[in-house]
């Protein structure tokens, strides 16, 4: 592990844990993320044609994806050379892989749907978890609701948070970079749609490999900081493999497990019900106040994210 960007990555998740991304900063250059979906939305237009095979559909995908994700870590890495090999380089690094950690605007998206669920107020609390998970939130319950926030929280705790950091400190700038370029193609083209399904099959396999070490990580990690590690550890061991997911099922269940409360399930998708196993499918549904435990345990794990890496790049 380099010192200087386990340094980078702990000043991006301090930086971010404490002002977000500005909204001052966002409506005068943006953000890199909506550059990135700028990019793979012309490489969609022009590279995945309705009329072709689906098998050059495929290919071109491939491409695409290639496209985008060497040509973000290649721009990194310059960008990279040029900085001083010390703490400084360290310091400067932090502050341009700022803006690719969500630390802060997922824990603010998943706090705002408490307070309607407290206040029993489900048409508000839907239009809060609309923002945050791909289901339909129109036919979910208040247990529904809660279930998606906190499945929400699992998951984003990896790939908005945790993922990133782990392949900066691996590979850099690149790494994170080319992260987030990976994570945004499959959010963008990654799904089983028709338009989708051949073009976007790279991109969401490789968002399954780069997510395979951090949603473990993850998930061991929201175990240590649950308060109930014991209880957390047997249901990731037990069920986390069974999530429709490769991935997204191992931070879930280390949730699942701290808080004694089942999630997953059947779901709503395009008006179509997906019969998904439970985790922990013998405990009760999750209530408000479990979210509310559920965030409290997401901030413990921030924090002692950002201080082992401090620790490395001190060591």
């Amino acid at each position: 592990m380099s010192g200087e960007m386990a340094l980078a990555m702990a000043v991006a998740l301090g930086l971010d844990a404490a002002i977000g991304w500005p909204k001052q900063l966002e409506a005068r250059i943006g953000h890199p993320v909506m550059w990135m979906g700028t990019w793979i939305d012309r490489l969609d237009r022009r590279m995945n044609r309705e009329r072709d095979a689906p098998r050059k559909r495929r290919i071109r995908g491939v491409m695409a994806v290639a496209i985008a994700v060497l040509g973000v870590m290649l721009a990194a890495a310059i960008v990279q050379l040029i900085l001083p090999n010390n703490w400084i380089g360290g310091l400067i690094a932090g502050v341009l892989a700022w803006p690719l950690i969500a630390v802060k605007s997922l824990h603010a998206h998943v706090k705002a749907v408490v307070a309607p669920l407290v206040s029993g107020n489900l048409d508000a609390a839907r239009t809060e978890v609309a923002k945050i998970v791909g289901r339909d939130p129109a036919s979910l319950d208040k247990p529904g609701l809660t279930r998606a926030a906190l499945e929400s929280l699992g998951e984003n705790s990896s790939d908005g948070v945790l993922a990133p950091v782990f392949w900066g400190v691996v590979l850099g700038l690149p790494g994170i970079v080319g992260y987030k370029m990976i994570n945004t193609l499959d959010s963008m083209i990654g799904h089983r749609t028709p338009r989708h399904e051949s073009f976007g099959w790279a991109a969401a396999r490789l968002d399954d490999v780069a997510n395979f070490i951090p949603a473990r990580i993850t998930a061991l990690l929201l175990c240590l900081t649950s308060g109930q590690a014991t209880r957390s550890l047997i249901t990731v061991a037990a069920d986390a493999s069974s999530h429709r997911s490769p991935n997204a099922g191992w931070p879930e269940a280390a949730l699942a497990g701290a808080l004694d409360v089942r999630l997953s399930g059947p779901r709503i998708y395009d008006g179509k019900t997906v019969d998904e196993p439970w985790i922990n499918g013998t405990a009760p549904d999750p209530t408000p106040t479990h979210l509310i435990s559920g965030l409290k345990i997401y901030r413990r794990a921030m924090i002692a994210l950002g201080v082992v890496l401090l620790l490395f790049a001190a060591l």
